[in-house]
């Protein structure tokens, strides 16, 4: 079967503006997505947001993913009610488009490295690459049989999929292609992955509450990650590929030395205050561009930023009103944002 083209909702008028208010720097500015005119004005700011925290709706169901554009200069959201929308990152951040076509949850997303496409994988056991110039579904990746948890792109090099699946499967997919380069089995279904910068390692996690590392060329598991006592909900890569930050259902946050030589103990660092709440949601951490802070998102309703090298909490940033199930800092370090099981994401400043 040919690979299917989809029309996406794109580029309508999905913003309503009021009048400017006369208001301070200090706001919250509400952003809607969804129709109603419920935009308040703050002053400008160096941080190219019209108040220090922006709230963004138009999501009709809870919030899995966000992620910032390589650039930082957009946004992509996506969670429970199927669709994809692309938001700015500056000014009054506003929804311009929507991406339409998956049956059912998308539950983790990514843009390509030249902000071009966005991969998006979901419940329907699909993944999906979006051109964001046209809004058009590219193509449709099939070969998993139960819902996909995860997916990561590989950082240097011909581009590249992973992907994680209930199905106890890790797939690799060339984005020109409907079907998958290879499978590689596991015992458990897969819940997190994350790429190595070279593209010659993978690191993946489950229900069962190791991380696997994997020869992603030979399909054979080097040596496993063991100190979480719940399942995986995130992994990712620091900036200069010594560590991996991993996030688990036992309320922690950790880092591991994954350097070729290192000592085989290579727990680094345990980072408490985030809980992962009632939902049991994948809830994910990030990395800042410098890899000196982390971040994770909260069951309580909160997101907490650490330093990476001493584990202090340096914030605890409340707002939501439901899990925050994912957690970016801009590639430039100055903002964070956050989504939730509230339908909300808000955006705002994040103090060095």
């Amino acid at each position: 079967m040919s690979a299917e083209k989809r029309s996406a909702t794109f580029g309508s008028s999905q913003l309503v503006k009021r009048a400017r208010p006369d208001a301070n720097s200090n706001e919250v500015a509400k952003v809607n997505g969804g129709g109603s005119n419920a935009l308040i004005y703050g002053g400008g700011r160096a941080s190219g947001l019209q108040a220090s925290v922006m709230e963004m709706t138009g999501h009709s169901a809870e919030i899995f993913a966000a992620r910032f554009s390589p650039s930082g200069a957009h946004i992509a959201s996506a969670g429970a009610d199927r669709d994809i929308l692309l938001w700015h990152s500056s000014g009054d951040c506003a929804n311009y488009g929507t991406l339409v076509g998956h049956k059912s949850a998308v539950l983790d997303l990514h843009w390509s490295r030249d902000s071009q496409v966005i991969y998006s994988a979901s419940a329907d056991m699909h993944i999906a690459s979006w051109n964001v110039e046209t809004g058009e579904r590219i193509r449709r990746h099939v070969g998993h049989e139960e819902v996909i948890n995860c997916i990561d792109v590989s950082k240097r090099g011909e581009e590249f999929i992973i992907s994680g699946s209930d199905d106890g499967y890790i797939g690799t997919w060339d984005p020109r292609a409907k079907n998958a380069m290879d499978f590689i089995e596991t015992e458990y279904p897969v819940t997190a992955v994350a790429l190595a910068e070279a593209g010659n390692e993978l690191y993946s996690g489950g229900i069962d509450n190791d991380i696997r590392v994997w020869d992603l060329r030979m399909k054979k598991e080097i040596y496993t990650l063991k100190g979480h006592a719940d399942t995986i909900t995130s992994l990712s890569v620091s900036p200069d590929s010594q560590s991996l930050l991993s996030n688990g259902h036992d309320n922690t946050a950790r880092t591991w030395d994954i350097r070729p030589f290192a000592p085989p103990d290579r727990a680094v660092r345990v980072f408490d205050g985030a809980q992962s709440g009632v939902e049991r949601n994948l809830i994910r951490a990030c990395w800042d561009s410098e890899g000196t802070r982390v971040a994770a998102g909260g069951g309580d309703g909160t997101a907490t930023v650490w330093n990476a090298s001493s584990g202090k909490i340096l914030q605890k940033l409340p707002g939501h009103k439901g899990t925050v199930n994912d957690v970016r800092i801009s590639p430039d370090g100055t903002l964070i944002l956050t989504a939730s099981t509230d339908r909300r994401m808000l955006l705002g400043e994040l103090p060095r």
